[in-house]
């Protein structure tokens, strides 16, 4: 199955001002917390034996969605990223397989 989805609580779903589908990668949810506006991109990146024009072409487009945030909204980069740490799993035992690392969720300023 393609594509990216997200998972809202009930008690949240009155807070939800947008979800958009940009592609089958990336998927920004809106909502307002505390009387801000929280933007969470949902991602899943092109693994590493995907053609480095799709790689180029995902991260344009994830670097343009949040270049258009504006600086005064959060904004959460969220889901698998697929990336690559390297073959060792030295000092992430339990985490790391040895392949690549789930990233979960990492904060990032609007841009």
């Amino acid at each position: 199955m393609d594509g990216v989805r997200i998972f809202v609580a009930e008690k949240w779903m009155d807070c939800v001002v947008s979800v958009e589908r940009h592609s089958k990668r990336v998927l920004i949810f809106r909502m307002v917390l505390d009387n801000s506006l929280l933007n969470v991109l949902t991602v899943n990146t092109p693994h590493s034996g995907k053609p480095e024009e799709e790689k180029g072409s995902f991260w344009n487009e994830v670097f343009h969605l949040v270049s258009c945030i504006p600086q005064n909204e959060m904004v959460v980069l969220a889901r698998d990223m697929n990336g690559h740490v390297g073959s060792s799993n030295a000092a992430y035992d339990g985490t790391h397989g040895g392949f690549g690392m789930e990233l979960g969720i990492q904060m990032i300023p609007g841009s």
